[in-house]
Parts: structure tokens; C-alpha cells; sequence
């Protein structure tokens, strides 16, 4: 029995950013009402063809949204619960599904446990919530006690999800999101260092609770295997593919991406994938030749993996972070701005949308490689009853190529534009303009 996210097509929104929210958020900020201009995306969403948000993080938090001050509260620089129980239900009207950040592996400062522990040191009965405090000498931002910190950042000290406690108080912390805001998943930050034991009990937990609630984490490096399995997670970040599709256009070797490909197969086509996000450069700002831009979001589409497109990523927006901020990659885009932002990649991000959508062949088709070069590249995926071929030219120049097709078939319909292109001899010939791709149909017999 397929799953609603097989055949999922994401939109992803740092809510902080898009809203224009203020960075900073000290205790007792008034509350704010920015899910109404979110709710205002909706539409847009919706006609580009994407089936689900992913929108984080939500957590109340000190400044970046990362350094939870609270797990249990909407962030107030966007408003109340009542304002995101009425953003999902909006959704789900729309048959969008909604997943939001957990933030696990940390906490901010103000989180109420790690306040504890700074008000009674060894006396706090939170002690054992954080990973390695040590009371024998002091942090770096003064506190009489150390501990471990993410990636060296202090504002950030790591739970110790080995502690049932903490686990316990995790695990009804997403109940709490499930039973409030009927949310359909989670995306684990920094999954590729959360304990192992936590996951699995938390893939238990959520199946009870909700059955086909998915469980996506964030995987830098790594074996992807390690986390995709029947036992922790449904799906992690790929980015081994994000980084050898901008590489490999960028050096024109579709060998790169081929190769990606075919080593990720033992995963399954299970995998998230994306261009950019919010901790990375704008795909538009990372490729060599703009030109390139309609070709990687052909290949993320049609290539094995659940595809998400980053607010702005539609309008070709470009940005880069610097040593100091992730400013740029996490713009304001009010609402009413967007159609002057519409170009023609938004066209053919949502003529992808409709083709991954609509075709069994992308809900976990096989996948099997046609035609390699270093500037061309074909590809099949395999529906219940056709085959979907992909066959993308990355080379500045026309080129002309003849591609195998790997079922007996007489004609091929280009699911760009409707024509109709002949079989013959088992083969399609076509000549691609430079920097173009195509989708096309087969239909077996």
C-alpha cells in the first residue's frame, strides 16, 4: 500500500524569514499574526502543484528559531496555536500535507532545564538532561558548569536523548504537535547525531499515534541506509545528489550525478532532495550558467527521490551566506510580491510539479540509466503501466542523440508539450537545444 509521501512533491519555508520576523526574540515580546501572510502562500503553493509543506522552525525560540526556548509553543513572532491550528486545517482543505522542524538534539539557554541547572548547578534534578555537564570547570559564556555543545556553539547545549526522562518528555512533546495541530511529520535536525535508540523509539511512538506519519532527518555525511530503514526513519536530506547536480552541471560530467545515482539505489528512491535550503547557497547563485537552472530542477524532479522546492527557488532567486549570517538565504518575500517575481522557470517548476504528481513512475519507480556522456544523459523510470524517459543536453550546443528504449513501443509523447516523437528500431532520436531537457511518455506494446 503506497503512502501519501511516495509521490510527495515539498515546499519549504523558513517561516522567520519569509515573514520578515525580527531575529531576536527576548522574553515577553508581544505576540505576533504573521500565519495570516503564510496562510496567504497558500495559493500560490497550491498552483505550483506542491502536495506538502515543510515550515520550521515553529518552536518558540530565542533568536534563529534552532535555540528552543520552549518546545510546546508556537514561536511568537508568528503567532498563537490557534493561528497554526487554523494554517494546517487550511492545508489540509487544500490536500497539502504539513511538516514541521524538531528540534532534538539541543536547546537554547532559556530552555527551562538548562535554566535549572544554571540556578542549582548540582543540585538541579535536570543535571542529567544535557550531555557531558561537568561541574569541575565553567563554559565559555560563564556558566559555573560545562557541557557539550553543538558544533562548539554554546548557546546551543545537546540533550542527552539517552536520558528516558528527556526521551519520555520528546516523545510527548510530538504528541502534543500531532493530537493540537494534526501535523503529518516531523524533520529531525541534525539527524546524523541523534541517538540511535531515540529514533527507533520514536518511529514506534508515531506510528500509534498516526500511522503514515513521516519521519524525514537531516543527513550531512554519511551512509544513508543507516537512518532509511523500517526501524528509524522514513527519509533523510540527500545531499550527496544536491551536490553533484550543481557540481556536475557546473563541470558539465553528468558522470557525477549518474554515478550519485546509481550508488544510492540500495536506499530505495525514498530520499529527500533539493537544490537549496536555508543553510545553503541559492541554486541560482551556486551554478556556473544560469542557463543550467530549468535542467537541475529536471533532474530533481525526475530523478529517483521526493522532490522539495526552497521559497524563492521558483523565481530563480539568488543568495549566499556569508561567515557572520544566512541573511541571504532566508529572505522577506511579502505576500503581493511574488507575481513580480513570476519568470518563466515558476512555469516550468509547475509544469514538473503536475508531471511528477500525475506519473506512477515517479511514486518509487525504478530507475535505469539509458544513455551517459559527459553533456548527455537519459534516463528511465518505470511506471505501473509506462515508462517515463528523461534526456537532458548540458552542453552550450544542439545536440542529437539515440536513445534506447528499453520496451517494445512505437511512439513517445513529450509531456512538455504534447507533441508526439517516432520509435524506431527500439531507439528515440532528438535533437536537444542546448541547455534543454525532455520528459517523455512510453506506453509499453
Amino acid at each position: 500500500m503506497s503512502t501519501w509521501y511516495e509521490n510527495a512533491v515539498f515546499y519549504h519555508i523558513y517561516p522567520l524569514g519569509l515573514t520578515g520576523a525580527p531575529m531576536e526574540n527576548p522574553p515577553g515580546t508581544p505576540i505576533a499574526t504573521r500565519f495570516p501572510e503564510l496562510e496567504g502562500y497558500l495559493p500560490h503553493i497550491h498552483a505550483l502543484g506542491c502536495t506538502a509543506i515543510y515550515i520550521g522552525p515553529l518552536f518558540e525560540s530565542t533568536s534563529h528559531g534552532y535555540d528552543t526556548r520552549d518546545f510546546r509553543q508556537i514561536d511568537r513572532r508568528l503567532g498563537t496555536e490557534e493561528d497554526f491550528v487554523r494554517f494546517v486545517r487550511h492545508c489540509h482543505e487544500m490536500r497539502i500535507r504539513v511538516i514541521v522542524d524538531g528540534v532534538f538534539n539541543h536547546t537554547g539557554r532559556e530552555f527551562f532545564a538548562f535554566r535549572d541547572i544554571r540556578e542549582h548547578c548540582g543540585d538541579s534534578r535536570f543535571r542529567d538532561w544535557y550531555r557531558g555537564i561537568n561541574f569541575d570547570w565553567g563554559s565559555p559564556l560563564g556558566d559555573p558548569f560545562c557541557y557539550d555543545a553543538w558544533q562548539g556553539h554554546f548557546e546551543l547545549p545537546c540533550l542527552n536523548l539517552q536520558n528516558p526522562e528527556v526521551a519520555q518528555y520528546l516523545f510527548d512533546t510530538v504528541r502534543f504537535w500531532i493530537d493540537t495541530f494534526d501535523i503529518d511529520g516531523i524533520r529531525l535536525d541534525c539527524a546524523n547525531v541523534l541517538d540511535f535508540a531515540f529514533m527507533r523509539g520514536l518511529r514506534q511512538r508515531t506510528e500509534a499515534m498516526k500511522p503514515d506519519f513521516w519521519l524525514m532527518g537531516e543527513v550531512i555525511h554519511g551512509e544513508y541506509g543507516r537512518w532509511v530503514n523500517h526501524e528509524t526513519l522514513h527519509s533523510v536530506t540527500n545531499y550527496e545528489l544536491h551536490k553533484s547536480l550543481y557540481s556536475g552541471l557546473n563541470d558539465h560530467n553528468f558522470f557525477e550525478i549518474a554515478h550519485n545515482v546509481k550508488r544510492l539505489e540500495a536506499v530505495g528512491p525514498r530520499l529527500y532532495t533539493f537544490l537549496e535550503n536555508h543553510d545553503e547557497d541559492r541554486i541560482a547563485s551556486k551554478l556556473k550558467n544560469r542557463q543550467h537552472l530549468p535542467l537541475a530542477y529536471l533532474l530533481l524532479y525526475t530523478l529517483p527521490g521526493i522532490p522539495s522546492v526552497y521559497y524563492g527557488g521558483e523565481w530563480a532567486i539568488p543568495g549566499r551566506r556569508t561567515n557572520t549570517s544566512d541573511a541571504a538565504l532566508r529572505p522577506c518575500i511579502p505576500i503581493g510580491q511574488e507575481p513580480g517575481l513570476h519568470c518563466a522557470l515558476t512555469d516550468y517548476i509547475a509544469r514538473l510539479d503536475k508531471i511528477h504528481t500525475s506519473e506512477t513512475a515517479y511514486a518509487g519507480g525504478r530507475y535505469q540509466e539509458l544513455l551517459l556522456t559527459n553533456r548527455q544523459y537519459a534516463f528511465a523510470r518505470y511506471g505501473k503501466d509506462s515508462i517515463c524517459i528523461t534526456v537532458a543536453n548540458n552542453d552550450d550546443h544542439a545536440a542529437t542523440v539515440s536513445v534506447p528504449v528499453p520496451v517494445p513501443a512505437n511512439n513517445a509523447e513529450n509531456l512538455m508539450d504534447a507533441s508526439i516523437i517516432p520509435i524506431t528500431n527500439g531507439r528515440l532520436s532528438l535533437t536537444l537545444p542546448g541547455n534543454e531537457g525532455v520528459v517523455l511518455k512510453i506506453r509499453e506494446g
